[in-house]
């Protein structure tokens, strides 16, 4: 009997459409690496209300736009900043009116939980001087949103020509942290929430928010997209338990 049960599935499976498929898997979601405790938490929130756990993906917001302006098959997208998003709208892959600014977030210099380091981010403070010999840990200014605000704050305080060539780009804004975790960099710049997810290093001092772009994380469904759980699971990450989780990881309102 059982394995007339499993002849009969594996024929069914035959019949099914990509988008019936889909929605046995869960919407898929691309995110920000910053979110992965927040949004994990929120996925399984929705998922114990009855509804089937979305596939979370975290990686830096500029690797994830590429990868839905190539053509990777996706649901949602949340990026740690307007541009990306932006990049994706002005390629024509967003579902109209679906975007809106999800969360803020604040700007911080971290350095490893046994360190002496301080610091206090303000107009021509001795970053320079603390670094030493050693390398300063961002994700990639050139691409990546943490590494750009992070640059955009050093340059308005006057400091990024100093450790410009001290810079360790990181892929994303985990891998910087992770470098110094590891102690392999001194210092490092990260958002206040991967700082909170830490136990290995602590807050040095947090950048002024005048000192850079205001952080805002965007979330749009894409056009693509054909899974019939993923509006409804962005709209229970714009709800009030939503950004309540959000808000106990550190995360801010838009």
């Amino acid at each position: 009997m059982a394995r007339i049960l499993h002849l009969l599935v594996a024929v069914m499976a035959l019949f099914l459409t990509p988008a019936e498929i889909a929605q046995e898997r869960g919407p898929v979601v691309l995110a920000a690496a910053s979110l992965q405790e927040s949004l994990t938490e929120a996925a399984n929130a929705w998922a114990a209300k009855g509804h089937v756990k979305p596939v979370l993906s975290f990686a830096a917001s500029s690797a994830l736009a590429r990868q839905v302006i190539a053509g990777a098959p996706a649901d949602l997208f949340l990026s740690a900043d307007e541009e990306w998003m932006d990049a994706v709208a002005k390629a024509g892959l967003l579902r109209a009116g679906t975007r809106t600014t999800l969360l803020g977030n604040r700007l911080v210099l971290i350095a490893p939980a046994a360190s002496k380091v301080r610091l206090t981010p303000a107009r021509g403070f001795p970053l320079a001087k603390a670094l030493g010999s050693g390398r300063l840990a961002l994700a990639d200014p050139a691409a990546v949103p943490a590494g750009k605000y992070a640059k955009a704050a050093l340059t308005a305080l006057g400091v990024w020509s100093s450790v410009a060539t001290k810079v360790a780009p990181a892929e994303n804004v985990r891998a910087a942290m992770a470098l110094v975790e590891r102690g392999a960099a001194p210092v490092g710049i990260v958002y206040a929430t991967d700082a909170r997810a830490s136990k290995s290093v602590r807050i040095v001092g947090t950048f002024p928010a005048t000192s850079h772009p205001p952080i805002r994380y965007p979330v749009a469904l894409l056009k693509a997209s054909r899974h019939k759980g993923a509006a409804g699971f962005r709209a229970f990450l714009l709800s009030k338990q939503g950004r309540t989780i959000f808000a106990r990881h550190g995360f801010s309102a838009p």
